[in-house]
């Protein structure tokens, strides 16, 4: 309702003269001239709900080609399994490279790392001077041969005045890449010095040699007391372990190993040896068929996740007289027909199978894939043409595998050119000409609402006028024939 006040503060609103609701007749023009803009309004909701539905189905076929991808990867179908007859023992795991067979594995010592401890009375203190530590091999009955390790040189440590806690000697042992590690142990005794190499194997023994700058004349405390070289005749730490290699057989041959981690000692095989074994340890490697089944699973899972949701949303509900986002869908429609074409088609790719039915995988009437276990555990003992019906890449479509042409379908869709990119920028075009032809449409209707509110105010104060007009002629003629009948 339109108001306003005069230069003279006299007030008139539409209606108030004529009765005429001018806001009511104006509202309900104006509904029927908004229809088109709630059409608008309407088929922008609809639009925004496929282009969600569109990000929805473009996920699940990521998924699908994910799968593909997993069951087309040459490492699933060159996989192996190993397995040992004593895991306390011997536990075993295999690689790309490795090959079916069966193993004997007869451990009769582990590698050991050098452990040197010194007294407790020694460590409490020490003094100033140098710590010289050089790896290498401690050989002879009784030890005292040293071969220092080729690849390593010695290391000299400088402790200096602030420098001479047993947890400050201990940090710069640890700091100074030596090739040990140092710790503190507590006892009964005390907290004493303890020294041993950071890696296993007969090569990484070592021996330290101390110069004390500030002495104290006894060879069994201060600096000196770190001392441990027996080719040189000093022994002032106690051995408490010395480094040795790992001896063991595989198939009777003989192997020494500076590690308890063997790689590559059989193509592929790694072997961690965890204690002696008085028998060969039974090791076998297969391969790898449940993997292979658990990939096929996970294909079929995503492919019926796929195909739901390609139903949900391209059916029509007769109840509800509503459809989903996608009935009716050209691309749907195309990429629904794709995926059932795959399965439909031959494969020439295997020489014992044609249909991915032969192998257990088989389309059900809602359109999913159901696995017969018994027909699928026959194609996994067949696992060379297994891998043909569902990995070849071949020259076409006929002579390639059924997973393979899966995943070319879903590499296509979901390309730079591929249906999913074209359709969204389809969609959002279509949803940014909707928004212009919206505001166009409303600046239309403002104008519309404005014309109209001219039109019947104008109306409203005629018909007030002439009211008025009508009223004072009745008192005019009702005072006219009062005097004549006088």
């Amino acid at each position: 309702m339109a108001t306003s006040i005069s230069g003279v503060g006299s007030l008139s609103s539409a209606g108030l003269g004529s009765g005429l609701d001018v806001n009511s007749i104006v509202a309900s023009l104006m509904a029927v001239e908004a229809r088109p803009l709630d059409m608008l309004k309407s088929q922008a909701k609809d639009l925004d709900s496929q282009i969600s539905t569109f990000g929805k189905l473009q996920s699940f076929f990521s998924v699908l080609r994910d799968k593909s991808n997993a069951l087309t990867s040459t490492s699933l179908w060159n996989g192996t399994t190993a397995t040992s007859g004593d895991a306390t023992a011997v536990k075993v795991t295999s690689g790309a490279a490795a090959a079916a067979g069966s193993y004997q594995v007869n451990v009769s010592t582990l590698a050991k790392a050098q452990t040197l401890t010194a007294s407790a009375a020694a460590s409490s203190t020490f003094n100033e001077g140098s710590i010289t530590i050089e790896l290498g091999a401690w050989t002879g009955d009784p030890i005292d041969t040293f071969t220092a390790k080729a690849s390593s040189v010695p290391v000299t440590i400088d402790i200096g005045a602030g420098e001479t806690s047993i947890e400050a000697v201990r940090d710069k042992i640890n700091g100074a890449g030596a090739g040990v590690i140092a710790s503190i142990v507590n006892d009964a005794s005390g907290a004493r010095l303890s020294i041993r190499s950071k890696d296993t194997g007969l090569e990484n023994g070592f021996r330290i040699t101390t110069v004390e700058t500030v002495g104290d004349a006894d060879a069994t405390a201060g600096l000196s007391a770190l001392d441990y070289d027996p080719a040189g005749g000093l022994t002032q730490m106690t051995a408490a372990q010395q480094a040795s290699n790992a001896t063991l057989t595989v198939n009777g041959i003989a192997i020494s190993s500076a590690s308890n981690t063997l790689v590559d000692v059989v193509d592929g095989l790694t072997l961690n040896l965890m204690k002696t074994t008085a028998s060969p340890v039974d090791v076998s490697v297969a391969v790898d068929t449940e993997t292979v089944k658990t990939k096929v699973t996970e294909f079929v899972t995503a492919f019926n996740d796929l195909a739901n949701f390609m139903r949900t949303q391209m059916a029509y509900n007769a109840d509800s007289k509503t459809g989903g986002a996608l009935q009716g869908d050209r691309a749907a429609v195309s990429l629904l027909n794709q995926l059932r074409g795959v399965i439909n088609v031959e494969s020439s790719a295997s020489g014992t199978w044609t249909r991915l039915s032969e192998v257990g995988i088989s389309m059900k009437g809602d359109g999913t894939l159901a696995i017969d276990s018994t027909k699928l555990g026959n194609g996994l003992a067949n696992l060379p043409e297994l891998k043909k019906l569902l990995a070849t890449d071949g020259a076409d479509t006929a002579s390639s595998g059924f997973i393979r042409r899966f995943k070319e379908l879903a590499d296509a869709a979901l390309g730079s050119e591929g249906t999913f990119e074209n359709r969204n920028a389809s969609l959002k075009e279509m949803l940014s000409r909707n928004g212009k032809n919206q505001d166009a449409y409303e600046v239309r209707l403002a104008q519309t609402e404005a014309r109209l509110r001219r039109q019947y105010t104008a109306l409203d104060a005629t018909m007030s006028q002439l009211n008025g007009l009508s009223s004072y002629l009745g008192q005019q003629l009702k005072s006219l024939n009062i005097n004549t009948q006088a």
